[in-house]
Parts: structure tokens; sequence; C-alpha cells
């Protein structure tokens, strides 16, 4: 071996570190590295090139092949990027390449994906706006048109339907013809509707029904970016959740109409006075182009935008034939349908507030709605009210006694107030009721405020408690019709344990001795006082209150005597009730001012009415008897202008401040009342000189109201008479007895019997019914002369009258008018010349 150094054979992997010249040719790099066997390539490459057949010379020559072809790929490619380099210089830097613009689609794609998913997820369906969910609630009359409308929002809610198809289908026409078939959002629209806008061709949103529907229920009506995201998001999951057609009853419930009117129905009612159900195509093309801007296309209003707004109803209507909804003959019929210049107001303005009032406390008092859920609205109140007779109500009242006042020269004409109420007195439903000139210049209603004395229209009470009870007179007589009393003013009442009570009749007139039925045409305050003490004063309470009169009526308690002569303060209504279980034979159904209520269309339950037996048929009936001569022949012959058989009784409270008219047909109850009233003060006030008269009384404007409002309430219907059942004994005299001093009842021995007194057994020879009344032997209902009363001629010779008149009646008797007592008084005179009530000589009662 020699002693020099052997160079290390080469690890493989290993390669030469030493520099190599910057041109160095890539191949001649590659000479210095090795091949897997640690072998220079540069040798196995130049053996393969030389031919030799060594081991490893093939394969050195053709990686360098390879090599050199990779370094002329690398080599094209620089070429070429330098060429697009120089290529794009300028504006062509500024345009994206196809990689860039790939690059931005995907990732606006990522975003928009991303957005939608995050805001699908984020917006949820809301509850309903505090607007949106606002109702009126609806007040009807008995057929059906609308009375009035109360809340705050004239909205009411109908189901689909109850819209005509017509309607629907020209809101369909006019905002979204592809409804039923489109997706909750059109996106396309929407930019078209933005372009428009900004583009100056009108504001239009581009928003499908259910987008509309979502901006109405849900959300406000701002114009703002969140606003309109949120109507996006939502409208999409409402419809998932709910079906066309519930979308499209919500969207006519919400939209608004103009008018202020919100939904179709009230819309309907505002132009056109009809329900939505009603609507034909033309009316309905209508309010579907209203929807596009209510204010300015209503052509009352706005006369100047008539020809714009035909354009757009013609376009609705050519949108239903082009869909299939409507026949072209029949479009081509159709004229424009110019709404109502006023239709019927919904206000509060006139009878209507009152009626509203008056309506919602019964419907809370009988707890039939709470009035929480009336002020939330949605109601649909069904009043027993008719029409016609309220009409004729109010008519009635304006002929005699609105327009005969004159408030410019006679300031006592600024007190004139009116109340009336009429009662089916059969089914106890209330079918008209006069409350006020207008609720909003007087607000309190006059037919049911309980602070006017009802005068003497409250002696029938005592009457009928009478027979009810078997009372007799002092003297121990029964007290029927034909009963004889001391009619003297000012006779102490006998048999009275309080103070000594000794009423004065009118004008002080002295009757002597007279019969109940003859005490009641003339209202002699001195005979119904002592019948008030025969028969109890607790008694006759207790039959007012159940004939009608509430058990709450101020100064109906504790009254002694005078409560015969109408001290008590009792409502028109109250007093209008009592009367109708008269006129129904002594059954008492107790009233009611409502015949339906629905909410939503759901029904509300009512509660059950039941019919009771007040007092027996022959109370109620013997005093019908008895108040049939008071119109025939006594105080209230005005009221025989309604050409019918009737019973009443008129009444005057104290200091002339109310009059009181109570009747009854057998077919209708009516109370009328006129009652004075300081429009600032609101204190009572006499009706002195009212109307240019001396004093008004019940045979004045009260029983003209009434007769010529139950003439016109009742026109078409039969004439019906009185059946009447009566005590035994009613048409039997019974003259007080011979032996008793200073009249009947004046004895100071009250226990002294009279000598021709009948006896507890006196009756007659009918059988009582299931009624507790009694028929003749032939089995028939009778009915009786009163009282034993010959009945002249109602405009017989006048005689030497007091303030009331006097009128003749039969052998000539004169009557007299009402009268006062100690502590609280009533008056009530006869008609003087012309129907008009007054006194002839002007005298003035004190």
């Amino acid at each position: 071996m020699s002693d020099e150094p052997q160079p290390k054979k080469p690890r493989p992997g290993w390669a030469s570190h030493e520099p190599q010249a910057a041109d160095t040719p890539d191949d001649s790099r590659d000479d210095t590295r090795t091949d897997a066997a640690g072998l220079p390539r540069s040798n196995e490459s130049d053996g393969e090139a030389d031919g030799h057949g060594e081991p490893g010379t093939a394969s050195a020559k053709t990686s360098a092949s390879a090599t050199a072809g990779a370094s002329a790929k690398k080599t094209a490619r620089e070429e070429r990027r330098a060429a697009l380099k120089a290529r794009r210089t300028g504006w062509r830097r500024l345009v994206p390449t196809w990689r860039m613009v790939l690059g931005a689609f995907l990732v606006t794609a990522l975003l928009v994906v991303g957005g939608f998913l995050l805001g699908y997820t984020l917006v949820q369906i809301p509850a309903a706006n505090a607007a949106a969910t606002q109702q009126a609630n609806v007040y009807l009359y008995a057929d059906g048109s609308v009375i009035a409308r109360d809340g705050e929002v004239n909205r009411e809610n109908v189901t689909l339907s109850q819209i005509s198809e017509d309607a629907q289908h020209a809101v369909l026409a006019a905002e979204d013809r592809d409804f039923y078939t489109e997706s909750a959002v059109d996106p396309l629209a929407m930019v078209r509707g933005a372009w428009n806008t900004l583009t100056g061709k009108g504001k239009q949103s581009g928003s499908t029904i259910t987008q509309q529907y979502v901006k109405n229920y849900y959300l406000r009506q701002e114009q703002t970016v969140t606003r309109k995201v949120k109507e996006f998001f939502i409208a999409i999951k409402l419809d998932r959740n709910q079906s066309k057609d519930e979308i499209l009853e919500g969207y006519l419930n919400t939209s608004f109409f103009g008018r202020g009117a919100y939904g179709i129905q009230a819309a309907a009612h505002a132009y056109y006075d009809m329900d939505a159900s009603e609507l034909d195509a033309g009316r309905a093309a209508y309010l579907a182009a209203l929807v596009n801007a209510p204010s300015q296309y209503d052509v009352v209003a706005h006369p100047g935008n008539r020809a714009f707004v035909e354009k757009r109803w013609n376009y609705v209507l050519d949108g239903m034939v082009d869909e299939g909804w409507l026949d072209p003959a029949e479009r081509a019929r159709l004229t424009f349908p110019v709404p109502k210049r006023t239709t019927l107001s919904t206000s509060m303005s006139g009878q209507r507030g009152y009626i509203v009032n008056i309506v919602k406390q019964h419907l809370t008092d009988n707890k039939i709605v709470d009035e929480a859920s009336l002020d939330a609205g949605g109601y649909r109140i069904t009043t027993t009210l008719q029409k016609s007779k309220q009409d004729a109500f109010v008519e009635s009242v304006d002929d005699n006694l609105m327009d005969r006042l004159d408030p410019k020269n006679r300031k006592v004409d600024t007190y004139v107030r009116a109340g009336g109420a009429s009662i089916e007195p059969k089914t106890g439903k209330v079918v008209a009721m006069y409350n006020g000139i207008d609720y909003v210049k007087q607000y309190t209603p006059n037919a049911t405020r309980r602070d006017f004395q009802v005068g003497s229209s409250f002696k029938p009470f005592v009457f009928t408690a009478a027979v009810e009870n078997g009372s007799r007179t002092q003297d121990g007589r029964r007290i029927t019709p034909g009963t004889h009393y001391d009619g003297t003013s000012e006779r102490p009442v006998q048999g009275w344990p309080g103070p000594r009570y000794a009423p004065e009749n009118e004008d002080h007139e002295d009757y002597g001795d007279l019969t109940v039925s003859e005490a009641t045409d003339k209202s002699v305050n001195a005979v119904y006082a002592q019948m008030a003490v025969d028969v109890g004063p607790d008694k006759v309470r207790k039959t007012a209150v159940d004939l009608g009169l509430s058990p709450d009526t101020p100064d109906l308690d504790g009254a002694g005597p005078s409560i015969a002569l109408g001290v008590a303060n009792a409502s028109v209504l109250d007093m209008t009730q009592a009367y109708a279980t008269l006129a129904n034979h002594g059954k008492h159904t107790p009233y009611t001012l409502v015949e339906k209520v629905t909410q939503n269309g759901r029904d509300i339950d009512l509660p059950e009415r039941h019919t009771r037996r007040a007092v027996s048929r022959e109370a109620a009936d013997t005093t019908t008897s008895v108040l049939k001569g008071v119109v025939e022949k006594g105080t209230a012959t005005a009221a025989q202008t309604s050409g019918r058989p009737a019973a009443g009784k008129t009444g005057t409270a104290e200091e002339d401040t109310a009059a009181w008219f109570a009747g009854y047909t057998p077919d209708l109850a009516t109370v009328v009342a006129v009652m004075g009233q300081d429009p600032v003060t609101a204190g009572h006030k006499s009706l002195y000189g009212a109307m240019g008269l001396p004093r008004v009384n019940g045979g004045g404007a009260p029983a003209e109201i009434w007769g010529q409002y139950t003439r016109d309430a009742l026109e078409g219907e039969p004439v019906s008479s009185f059946s009447l059942r009566l005590q035994p004994g009613a048409d039997e005299s019974q003259p007080p007895a011979p032996d008793s001093s200073g009249g009947p009842s004046s004895s100071g021995d009250v226990s002294a019997p009279a000598t021709d007194a009948p006896d507890d057994e006196d009756t007659d020879s009918g059988t009582p019914d299931d009624d507790g009344g009694s028929t003749g032997d032939d089995g028939s209902e009778s009915e009786n002369a009163t009282g034993g009363t010959t009945t002249g001629s109602p405009t017989g010779d006048t005689g030497d009258t007091g303030d009331g008149g006097g009128t003749g009646t039969g052998g000539g008797d004169t009557t007299g008018g009402g009268t006062t007592d100690d502590g609280g008084s009533n008056r009530d005179e006869l008609p003087g010349p012309g129907g008009l009530s007054g006194a002839l000589d002007g005298r003035r009662w004190n």
C-alpha cells in the first residue's frame, strides 16, 4: 500500500459544495451530482455519450436529457410571463383576470349564503304590533245596519269567506297577480321597484302581498334598510308557517284604505256603506286601487285626480280579466262606481254615543263582556234596537219639542232635555231610546239617568199594590177601581203613624167624594197618598221593584205616604220596564239591549233571561183598565194620536223640573220625559215658560211625543185590543160608609168597620187559571168597564178650570191638574187648547 492518503468513498447523497460559475450551464451543474450509487453523473453521461458499454452510462444520459427538458420548459414559462407583462401596460392593468373574477365570485357567494343563513337564524317572527291588533267594536241595529264603531282604530276583522271573491281578486290584480304561485319574496321585483323609484317612475316597493302583510302586521311603516331586511326574512318564514289564504286574509284586514278605514270591511262601509261580502267587481276594483295611494285616490276628496284614478281602476279590472277572474262581457258593462260623499256616520255624534255607552254598560253589568276586553275591541254587537223605531223616536221628539224651542229668545228653552225608551212587553227587548239632542253636546244619557222625580207616573204602582195585596181602606172597604175616596185638598192622611202629612191637590182643588178611577184620571194627590198608607208604603215599594224599578232607585226607600206622589228618582228605562210588565199582564221579562255578540266570528254566550210572575194578572189588568181612562178622558188625551187602544199615566216633578208620560199598547210600552237642566252647572231647572207655555206637564209634549212615536213605530202592524182579566168586583161601586164623617178613611177610629163593606169572601163566580186570574162561566176572558164611571166625550164642556185646564167628562165633571205635597210635589194637568200643556189662566203653582 502507498503511504499517501487514499480518497474516501463518497457516501450516498454526497455532492460537491464547490461554488460554480453563475453562467455555468445547468448540465454542468448536474454533472457534479451523484446517482444513487454515489458515482458522479458526469461519468455516466460521458460513458453513454462515448458509446462505451460500461455499466451506468445509458442511465446517466437519460437523466441528463430529462433535466435539459425541464430547464427548457421553465425558460419558456418565464418568457411567456415576460411577454404578458409587457402587453399588460396602462389601462390593461386595471382589468381583473379570470382568476380574480372567479375568486371574487366565490367569496361573494360565500358571503351571501352565510349572510342569508345568519339572517334566517337571527330574525324571528315577532308578536304583532299593537296598532295591527286594535279593532273597533261595531254596534249594529237589529237588522244588521251599523249604528257606530267604537275604538281608536276603525277596523273590523273578517274571515276570507266574508269577503266577496270579486274583492279578493281585485286586490290580487292590483297588488300581486302571482300571489298563489310565487314565493314569499321576489328579489327581481324588489330591484325593479327600487330602480323605478330612483328613476322617478313613482314610489314602488316591489314587495309581494306577503311582505306587505308582514310590514302591516308585524313591523312599522318606516322606510329603513333594517325594516326591509327584517321584512324579507319574516316573509320567508311566514310563508312556511301559514297558508296563502291565511296571509291574504291578514293582508285584507290590515291594509289602509283611507277615510280612517283599516281593513276591507271598514273600507266597504266608509266608501259604499255595505259589508265586504257585498262588494261587486266595480266597487272592489276601486277599493283595490286605493291601496296604492289612499288619500290621493279618494275622488270625492280629490276630484281633480279622477282621471288618474280611473286609469288605475281600469288597470285592476283588466288584470282580473287577464287572470280569468272576470268575464270580459261583464267588464265591458262596468262603469266607474263613484263612492258616496257621506256615508252613515260611525262617530259618536247624535244618538250613537249614548247608545254605545249604554250598551257597553249593559254588557259589563250582565257579565257578557268585561271592560278590558271591550277596550281591546273586535266585538260585533247586534242590539235589539230597531232602526225604523229609533228614527221615529228622534223625529217625534224633534216635531213635538225641539222644533218649538227658541233658545235665543227664551233662556228657559236652553234648559230643555228629553229622554225616552220603548220596550216590547212580551220579549223585554228595548227597540228604541232617546237620550238627548247630541252626545257630543249633551253627554248625559237621559234615558238611564236617575236624578229626576217621576211624579204621578208612579201612582199606578200604588193601585197595583193595592189589588195585589187585597188591601182595604181605613174603614175596611176593598180597594177597587170603584172604591170611593175623599179628594179634599190638604186632607190629613189617616192611619199614618208618622208626622202629619196633608198633600195638596193641584191649585188646591177640592174634589170631594170620587172613585179611584176618577182620582186616577185627575191625578188627585189626596186620594193616592191615603191609598199608599192603606196599602203600606213598604208593600208599594216592593210592587214597584217587582214590576221593574231598580231596588237602588234613589228616594224610593223611606218615602212614607209621599211614595205615591213619585218622589223616587227612577230612570226612564226602568219606568218603561215596569209599565211593560203591566202591559204583559203582570209577567216581568228583564229588558235587554243585546241580541247577539260575536268576536272574530265566534259567538259570545248571552245570559239566560227568565220571565217571572211579578204581580197577578188581575192586579196588572185592573190597573190597565184604570189607566185606559187617563188616555180616553183624563190628563193624557193627547196620546190618542197613536190611533190605538192605549193606557198610561202623566206625571210632573216638583217645581216643574220634569214632566212624564208613561203609556203602553198591547204591543209596545214607551215612556217619555222632558227635563230641565242648566247646561253650565248641570243643576235641575224649572220649565215654567218653556216653549212659550206657562208650564210643561205630562199631558203636553211628553204625551204628544208618545202619540206620534207610537203611531209611526207600529205603522203597518195590526191594531190589537187589550184582553183584560179584572179583579173580582172591579166594576162595582164602593161608596163610603154612610155613618163615616169627613169622608172615607177620615175617621179617627180606623178600626171601626163600615156597614156596607164587602167581606173577605167577595169573589166572582169564575175559577182561577194558571196565571192566578179567573175566568167567567164560559171560560172566556172579559174586558170590563172600570169604576162604574160613565165616560162622555173626551172633549166635553169645559168647566171652570185651574192651571191644568178642565175637560168635562160624562156628566160634566170638571178635572184639575196635578198637586203638591208637604215634602215634595207633582203636578198633572189636563191638556190645554190644541193638545198643548199649560195653564189657561196663567197662574203658577207655588
